[in-house]
């Protein structure tokens, strides 16, 4: 059985002392609530919180030995160089990141990295270590025009080019996370959000093996709220979800870890 996973991606929100305030307080509602982290010790349960880089050192100190992962929101594929304002998988990984988003429809769309860019940074994150979050997704004007699955595979395949394929399911995390759904307030339901995560999850076994697959975790992201969080996990290829906005507050993010229970 697969475990759940459930990711807060913080994007620009939060710098050191707004960690500081949420961090602490969410530790303390972590080690109270019992089932969660009883689910968490049995390893039926991982939470991930991925705060903007200037926050991230703060996070980890603050949260000790509470069992939360931290991850970064993006980095460079280079180990080191005149490549201003970036900052590599290695450093990340100096400061006790654990893992990483890569290929967020964000960075996608507003930053325009393109495939290759993306396979080279999973590439490198995987090379040191670090846990990826690959984000795939369709366009809303995909999705009408029935290309959503053709622009899945695209991504999918180009970001694993050159993989090693067996530590996919042990390094690699799937986010299927439909781009009209993110921000809006529309979300995808939870037969379309399972359609998708199954072909992924389809296409990972034709191209790397049934049992690749069947250990690979698949997160559906999206306008993810307390009240719809339980009605993608009972779904068979939802395994967990990435969190965007709800995850900012500690009563949302609590309700959805709960959901996943």
């Amino acid at each position: 059985m697969r475990k759940k996973f459930i990711a807060g991606n913080w994007k620009m929100f939060k710098g050191p002392e707004g960690t500081s305030e949420f961090i602490s307080r969410f530790v303390d509602e972590l080690l109270i609530s019992k089932n969660v982290t009883k689910a968490i010790d049995e390893k039926k349960l991982e939470i991930a919180i991925f705060p903007p880089s200037i926050s991230i050192t703060r996070a980890i100190e603050l949260k000790t030995n509470a069992p939360i992962l931290i991850g970064a929101q993006n980095m460079y594929w280079q180990e080191n160089g005149a490549f201003t304002g970036e900052i590599s998988a290695s450093m990340l990984k100096e400061v006790g990141c654990t893992h990483i988003i890569i290929g967020h429809s964000e960075r996608r769309n507003i930053f325009l990295e393109t495939n290759d860019i993306i396979n080279k940074k999973l590439t490198a994150a995987v090379n040191a270590g670090l846990v990826s979050v690959l984000c795939v997704g369709e366009l809303l004007d995909d999705r009408k025009s029935a290309n959503t699955f053709s622009v899945i595979k695209k991504q999918l395949l180009d970001a694993l080019k050159g993989i090693n394929p067996q530590i996919i399911s042990d390094k690699i995390i799937i986010a299927y996370e439909p781009v009209w759904a993110i921000g809006t307030g529309i979300t995808a339901n939870n037969i379309d959000a399972q359609e998708v995560c199954s072909y992924i999850r389809n296409l990972i076994s034709e191209a790397f093996g049934e049992k690749i697959a069947n250990k690979l975790i698949v997160l559906y992201g999206g306008s993810v709220k307390p009240n719809n969080t339980a009605s993608f996990l009972i779904e068979n290829d939802i395994d967990g979800v990435l969190v965007g906005g709800a995850s900012l507050e500690i009563d949302s993010f609590m309700n959805i870890i709960k959901a996943a229970l």
